[in-house]
């Protein structure tokens, strides 16, 4: 008798067919879009693009108070829990900082002003679709940078507070807010302008064309961030208004408790869509 085998028996290797055509090549990453070099602009673009976000935000206004729903309410939480716990000193890093986290409110506001640039429908449904889309691309490493750095000016808020108050006067600055105006108040509070200026000057840079550019076009992080330095440094004075500008407009809307950003981030949100487009035009 013969034995069987027992191991695993070979594989046979198939027999090319001579007239079968070869498969075709899979299609090439058309990688990353293509940045444009920064425009130069004067400062009657700064106008334009604020005529514009009001125009857009009259043409669609729904969205913009959607959008800017969620940090009204979410002030008006903080605001309700800092006043209940009696440390109302804790809102002061948050409002002066809420320029910093204001950029990220914009991107469903982007959307929609390119969109009336394209002539294009504004379906609620597509322009959500769009911005639930972005958690696959680039905007939330964007978003986690926005954090971090709201979250470390905050850190460095209080500690600035903590080592000219002293921790005695934390419970005091509610009902005497006159002792920031004197004495090793008002040197805090110059130390602090100029910590708070230097974290919104890094942020701005990195957002102002960085933000729009992510969802605009297919870049990484890095990329988008150096394109939007280099559109600040190529336009240094109108930028340092432009940011300026939406600091003031921003901290007007805070004022009446948050309720003025119903008004002002919509428009600032429309207008930093054109702005960029001014900035980073389409290539000819």
């Amino acid at each position: 008798m013969i034995a069987e085998e027992t191991g695993p028996r070979p594989i046979p290797t198939p027999i090319p067919d001579p007239e079968r055509p070869p498969m075709p090549d899979p299609a090439p990453d058309p990688g990353p879009d293509e940045i444009p070099f920064p425009a130069v602009v004067g400062l009657d673009a700064i106008p334009a693009a604020l005529r514009e976000g009001w125009r857009d935000f009259r043409r669609a206004p729904a969205f913009g108070l959607l959008f800017s729903a969620f940090y009204v309410l979410g002030g008006l939480v903080l605001a309700a829990v800092a006043m209940a716990s009696g440390q109302e000193w804790w809102l002061m890093p948050f409002v002066v900082g809420f320029p910093l986290i204001a950029p990220f409110a914009a991107v469903g506001l982007y959307e929609v002003s390119r969109r009336i640039e394209a002539d294009q429908p504004l379906v609620w449904r597509e322009v959500l679709a769009v911005v639930i889309a972005q958690k696959d691309r680039q905007i939330p490493s964007m978003a986690m940078v926005i954090l971090l750095m709201f979250m470390f000016w905050v850190f460095v808020a209080h500690t600035t507070f903590a080592l000219f108050m002293g921790v005695s006067s934390l419970t005091n600055i509610s009902t005497s807010p006159e002792i920031l105006l004197q004495g090793r108040g008002l040197t805090m509070l110059a130390i602090g302008t100029v910590i708070g200026a230097g974290f919104a000057a890094v942020l701005f840079s990195i957002t102002v064309v960085g933000l729009p550019l992510i969802m605009d076009r297919e870049v990484d992080l890095i990329t988008a961030s150096i394109a939007s330095f280099q559109a600040v440094a190529a336009n240094p004075l109108v930028m340092a208004v432009w940011a300026a500008i939406i600091a003031g407009l921003l901290f007007i809307g805070i004022l009446p408790m948050f309720l003025g950003l119903f008004i002002t981030l919509p428009v600032l949100g429309h207008a930093s869509w054109h702005m960029y487009r001014r900035l980073m035009p389409d290539p000819d």
